[in-house]
């Protein structure tokens, strides 16, 4: 018999909810996004063990829909080693996925992201460890080998938009507190830009320089592209930072300078209309006014609704627009027992 739509099933297990029961949490959580490694993975992981030996960790590999035997190789080492788990996606979603993925299934209080490829050294993560204990909530690797043209202009363009100075958005060593990464919601290639996002939660970040090998930095001309593409994410980022919760700030300012303009056109085009006598039919600067006008209705109408998607948005889903560091309160002394009425006809006989 179908079931009734008024009734809901049960909801389903997280996927890795009898591994959270079986275990003790780690301190340290290594995020390794895996995509085709099949030949290097065992000997990154092999340098990975060995910094890490001696801490309480684990190791998350996200195989992001591997075609080679990158998954086969992950399996036959996880079951010689409790500290490696591993997750395999159904296809490529992409590395910002991936580390979502590896996000929502991490279990230690630091969590560390680190690239399969062998282009970062496994011995720096000590370092960013250390800037962790000192207080910081994002610590960020910056590679010691100089960066593409391109790619410098697109790391000076994020720290300008985003106001978080950073000098390589793209070095895929990182370190984040757990509770910070656990309150984001990654889609896209938003990857590059986690310290950006993270600093709506009001973190305090860490910039250390980290070794990069040789053989693998940016090819001359590749990144071209590349800042191209983060260009137009990095608006999405400065209007999740500044506007996400206040839409009508961005489309209603620019909606209102194009009327206001326009109202400024339009008052000059009267003046030499009914003062100077002259004909304003054939001139540009009215239909420049009329469409000026026309854009700014249409932004105001724009930034309304979108208002109302971030109200439906945040109060369907009982999203915060705010975030937590700590709370500290001084529990209340317990309150004197009151008598009931029986006791205190008693007491007065």
């Amino acid at each position: 018999m179908p079931e009734s739509p008024l009734v809901q099933p049960p909801p389903r297990p997280h996927p890795d909810a009898a591994v959270q029961l079986s275990r003790p949490a780690p301190a340290i959580t290594v995020v390794l996004p895996v995509h085709n490694q099949g030949a290097t993975i065992a000997a990154r992981y092999a340098e990975l063990t060995a910094v890490l030996a001696g801490r309480s960790y684990e190791i998350l590999a996200v195989d992001d829909g591997s075609t080679d035997a990158s998954f086969a190789v992950l399996r036959d080492l996880a079951a010689r080693d409790p500290c490696l788990r591993v997750v395999r996606l159904r296809r490529g979603f992409g590395r910002t996925a991936a580390l979502a993925a590896g996000f929502d299934r991490a279990r230690g209080a630091v969590v560390v992201t680190l690239d399969a490829e062998g282009r970062t050294d496994p011995a720096d993560i000590p370092r960013l460890l250390h800037y962790l204990d000192q207080g910081y909530d994002v610590v960020s690797g910056r590679r010691d080998v100089p960066r593409a043209l391109p790619t410098r202009v697109g790391n000076y363009l994020i720290s300008i938009a985003t106001g978080v100075r950073l000098h390589d958005y793209g070095c895929p060593l990182k370190a984040y507190r757990a509770e910070v990464i656990k309150e984001m919601h990654l889609y896209g290639d938003l990857y590059r830009f986690i310290p950006a996002i993270a600093s709506w939660h009001g973190v305090r970040i860490a910039e250390v320089e980290v070794h990069e090998r040789a053989g693998h930095g940016v090819r001359p001309g590749a990144g071209l592209w590349r800042v191209l593409s983060v260009l137009l994410d990095l608006i999405t980022v400065r209007f999740l930072l500044h506007y996400a919760v206040r839409p009508m700030h961005s489309f209603g300012m620019l909606g209102g300078a194009m009327l206001l303009i326009s109202g400024l056109l339009g008052s000059y085009l009267a003046i030499v209309k009914f003062v100077g006598g002259e004909d304003i039919g054939s001139r540009p600067l009215l239909l420049l006014a009329l469409l000026l006008a026309l854009v700014g209705i249409q932004l105001l109408v724009l930034g309304l609704l979108a208002e109302l998607i971030v109200r439906v948005y945040y109060e369907v889903q009982r999203k915060p627009t705010y975030a937590v560091r700590e709370v500290v309160e001084i529990a209340a002394p317990p309150s004197a027992a009151v008598p009931s009425p029986q006791e205190g006809a008693e007491a007065e006989a």
